[in-house]
């Protein structure tokens, strides 16, 4: 997982890091019986899809409302230098193809640094990762700070009434994500 500094060195983040690890690790021997719900990222009280489609700068095409409905749609935050959203998108490239009805990917770069706002760069980096789906382009973190996103990969699923279901924050958990899509597909719309 890569988190958002906002152009401030890392080593101002080594101490709190250290106690939230430390935190976490106290909790997780204290036997803490927390639910899975309640262990999930916030996420902006009523974040709906709504926000997404109106955004206004789009690659590989803009989604409708309408192209929506009925879908499952997975909206992937990401930016396309971090390494841990590289390593999620062979996923996304399989999910896409293996369920191309009803399954929506929608991407949102939102850049850390100034290279990865460049337009050039992002559609070339886009074709090299193979991402082929529609992907608002978030300079402005305006979607990040709408869906409340404080890291990058963070992969949002919405069910087929377009209710956020399921947050995904960093890599390595293609499981739990094919999981929440599979169990959404087999729901009604």
């Amino acid at each position: 997982m890569h988190t958002f500094t906002g152009g401030l060195s890392s080593a101002l983040f080594r101490p709190a890091r250290a106690f939230v690890l430390a935190s976490a690790a106290v909790v997780a021997l204290a036997g803490s019986h927390a639910s899975a719900a309640a262990a999930e990222p916030a996420v902006a009280h009523g974040a709906s899809l709504n926000t997404l489609v109106q955004a206004r700068s789009w690659l590989n095409g803009k989604p409708t409302r309408d192209a929506l409905r009925g879908k499952v749609v997975l909206v992937d935050v990401f930016t396309f230098d971090c390494i841990n959203c590289k390593n999620v998108t062979p996923n996304l490239r399989s999910l896409r193809r293996n369920t191309p009805h009803d399954l929506a990917i929608i991407g949102i770069h939102s850049p850390e640094t100034s290279y990865e706002r460049d337009h050039d760069q992002v559609v070339q980096h886009l074709a090299r990762l193979g991402v082929t789906w529609p992907v608002a382009i978030d300079n402005d973190f305006a979607l990040w700070h709408a869906y409340s996103v404080d890291a990058w990969p963070t992969q949002l699923i919405f069910d087929r009434r377009g209710k956020l279901r399921k947050v995904v924050v960093g890599d390595s958990q293609d499981a739990a994500v094919d999981a929440t899509v599979d169990a959404l597909l087999r729901e009604p719309a």
